[in-house]
């Protein structure tokens, strides 16, 4: 999915693919694992259900490369953006529950609200 969308800007997902390697390279660490943890669950979201898949003789295998692939599911940017949206409520949530249990907790709990901020910054809001 690389069409822009509607407001010109660029899709999401390539929005976050492009800001890993900053991330990366300034060493934020919280920015990195989230950027890389919403890309996965994105990654994820596209899978699709193999297990109707039955094994057989394997002479009745499909044979050359390729051949016993499925297309992924096409994402919409919709799609997309709840699913980071998933991942941003999740973070603070657990930020909450972190909140207020001790000093390493209550690091955990900022790094959390970390990666939910960084990940706000490509959605909005």
């Amino acid at each position: 999915m690389s069409a822009e969308s509607s407001n010109g800007a660029a899709p999401l997902r390539d929005r976050l693919r492009a800001a890993l390697p900053t991330a990366m390279k300034s060493r934020d660490k919280n920015a990195t694992a989230a950027l890389r943890s919403a890309l996965a669950a994105i990654d994820n979201a596209e899978a699709v259900d193999g297990s109707d898949m039955k094994a057989g003789a394997i002479e009745a295998s499909p044979v050359g490369l390729g051949t016993a692939e499925r297309p992924r599911r096409d994402l919409t940017e919709a799609d997309i953006e709840a699913i980071v949206r998933a991942e941003i409520a999740e973070r603070r949530t657990a930020a909450a529950e972190y909140a207020g249990r001790g000093s390493s907790a209550d690091d955990r709990a900022a790094a959390l609200r970390a990666e939910a901020a960084a990940l706000e910054a490509h959605v909005g809001g």
